[in-house]
């Protein structure tokens, strides 16, 4: 039996992509989650790993929608094989049954981690500098006309979209920065 695994990291994302190519598989039985793959302890894997027996195929769309770190992925990758039961991964054209398969499997799981460690790496130094002080973020965009562009506006001198021309600014950003000078003005009148 094809059985198939599918995963999202959030309640709010969507999983058709990957629910329609499990459909065009041919997949018979499909497991979905809605959580961090760095969980392993996910209900709907739980349920599939207990559900597949020997003979069985579980298909992903890609190996990171399976697992997230090297370890769990070959220790999944393993309890499938231990019940008879084959790992299909299509993005990564990946198939088990195959000794070469499996080669590509630990280097495609090495990879990922590596990723994601990298990633929360650049994170902590990130939240490490801020700490720091070193990092403020990009410094604010500063308008020369901003005063007089602003004042013309107010007085029905010009209109929104030609203060908003002269300035070089969208809407929202437009609304904002008179927000915000109309509080600059009330404090200094306090």
């Amino acid at each position: 039996m094809k059985v198939g695994y599918v995963r999202v990291s959030t309640q709010g994302q969507n999983t058709a992509r990957q629910e329609v190519l499990m459909q065009e598989l041919g997949v018979e039985k499909v497991f979905l989650d809605k959580q961090s793959g760095k969980d392993a302890a996910r209900p709907e894997l739980k349920k599939m790993m207990e559900f597949v027996r020997e003979g069985d195929v579980v298909i992903v769309e890609s190996i990171s929608r399976f697992a997230r770190c090297t370890r769990d992925l070959l220790e999944l990758v393993e309890q499938l094989s231990g019940k008879g039961v084959a790992f299909v991964s299509k993005k990564e054209a990946l198939d088990t049954s195959t000794p070469s398969g499996r080669f590509v499997l630990t280097i495609f799981g090495a990879i990922a981690q590596l990723e994601r460690e990298s990633i929360l790496q650049r994170q902590k130094e990130g939240i490490a500098t801020k700490a720091q002080g070193k990092y403020t973020g990009r410094p604010p965009k500063t308008y020369p006309d901003l005063e007089a562009v602003m004042g013309a506006w107010r007085r029905g001198e010009i209109s929104v979209g030609q203060a908003r021309k002269q300035l070089g600014v969208s809407k929202s950003t437009f609304y904002r920065l008179a927000a915000n000078q109309k509080k600059e003005r009330n404090k200094s009148h306090e």
